[in-house]
């Protein structure tokens, strides 16, 4: 497999990366910016990216703005928010299609470049803060995007079960903020943050595409310029936890029990044993013909769904399950059976080559677009590393049976949490 390659270049104040590939007819660029998660910022950082995107100084309206990206055939926008380990992302896409593939003499890239950087640097203020008719029409959207998770259960159960699980840790905060801290949010303090954000951060841009990186870093030399920062780094501090298991049982007016079990890895992006998390992860609950999905959907027919799921950079691991309510112990049994079962190796040739192939399949598949792959590519500046594809994909091939068992003996359940209907008699 012949991997795009990454160049990245030290700018004043950011990494520029450019990943020159001829794979896509689009050029894509991607501005992120990581801070450690804390209470005080999480909901400020949540409304900053909508605001930003909502208007700029010359494109004061979000119609006006829209009009102009259909003015750049048709190029799209969007803002997007991650956890990742114990920091907050923020995510600026712009996604363009290449001038070389157009008639038009239009300079795209430049022009969406340009677009990014008044989007960053040249906000929409009037006279301390930032717009206030945009920052009120924002502040209401993000209450609905919190609400949401409270009516989605899958979700909820999900974020229930990192609250408790990780109760004193700033993992626990959730991705969009806090619903009781919106309100407190002023266009004068927003943009208090805004600058801090832009002081303090680390920042990366990415560029993906057919480009020419002296271009790229010529248009970017006249355009965004911060000032020098050591980004704040977290220290992976060892929290108390209880040697018990935590048990938590929530009712609600729900038909469908949700079970979501965590277990801590004590393995994160960048250990050595990583690779083999990864493989251990698909055979025990990561795909179709995974033990969880097989046992306790299949065999069992206790589940409407049954899987597991890594968080790559906090060292976790998520089982979740649907089930009703009265196969609540049942349910959790078999997953603990599983469990013990990789811990003995009790898993087949078959089931590891198996594995394997899938997991290639699914990386080759993420790095076939310009999204997956600087998905694949950011891992390396929240942990720290410099892993590329080829590696990842080697390492994980070599992975053996008792690097799998070694693995599966590092995990720990740590809470399983339930939110059953009201009729449970549980």
């Amino acid at each position: 497999m012949e991997a795009a390659v990454e160049k990245i270049i030290q700018m004043q104040g950011y990494k520029l990366h450019v990943i020159k590939t001829d794979k896509f007819k689009t050029n894509t660029i991607v501005w992120r910016m990581k801070a450690p998660l804390t209470k005080e910022d999480v909901t400020k950082r949540a409304l900053l990216p909508h605001v930003l995107q909502s208007s700029t100084a010359n494109h004061p309206t979000t119609a006006g703005l829209r009009s102009y990206l259909d003015d750049l055939y048709g190029a799209t926008l969007f803002v997007d928010l991650a956890k990742k380990g114990e920091y907050h992302i923020m995510s600026f896409y712009v996604e363009m299609a290449n001038e070389k593939f157009l008639s038009d003499p239009t300079p795209l890239l430049k022009k969406g470049i340009e677009l990014l950087s008044e989007l960053l640097t040249n906000p929409n203020v009037k006279g301390n803060g930032f717009d206030p008719q945009t920052v009120e029409m924002e502040k209401r959207t993000l209450k609905q995007r919190i609400q949401s998770i409270y009516d989605d259960k899958m979700r909820y159960s999900n974020a229930r079960l990192i609250e408790e699980m990780c109760k004193d840790e700033p993992y626990a905060l959730q991705v969009n903020g806090n619903a009781e801290d919106v309100d407190a949010i002023t266009p004068e303090n927003l943009y208090e943050y805004y600058q801090k954000a832009f002081a303090e951060d680390e920042l990366d841009l990415y560029v993906i595409g057919d480009v020419n990186e002296a271009e790229v870093k010529s248009i970017l030399s006249g355009q965004l310029q911060f000032a020098d920062r050591t980004p704040k780094k977290v220290t992976a501090g060892e929290y108390q936890r209880d040697s018990d298991v935590k048990e938590i049982k929530e009712q609600q007016n729900v038909k469908q029990g949700k079970l979501i079990i965590g277990y801590r890895t004590n393995i994160v992006y960048g250990d050595p044993d990583y690779f083999a998390l990864q493989v251990f992860n698909g055979i025990f609950g990561g795909f179709s013909h995974s033990k969880l999905f097989i046992n306790v959907r299949e065999k069992a027919s206790l589940a409407y769904y049954a899987a597991s799921r890594l968080e790559s950079h906090k060292g976790i691991m998520m089982v979740m399950s649907g089930i009703d309510n009265k196969n609540y112990d049942q349910a959790v049994g078999i997953i603990k059976d599983q469990m013990e079962a990789m811990k003995k190796g009790d898993f087949t040739d078959q089931e590891l080559e198996q594995t394997k192939a899938v997991i290639q399949n699914q990386i080759l598949e993420t790095v076939d677009t310009a999204r997956g792959l600087l998905e694949i590519l950011y891992h390396n500046v929240v942990a720290g590393t410099k892993i590329d594809v080829e590696t990842w994909l080697q390492e994980m091939q070599k992975t053996t049976r008792e690097e799998i068992i070694a693995v599966a003996n590092k995990m720990k359940m740590d809470t399983i949490y339930f939110l059953t209907g009201m009729e449970a008699g549980n």
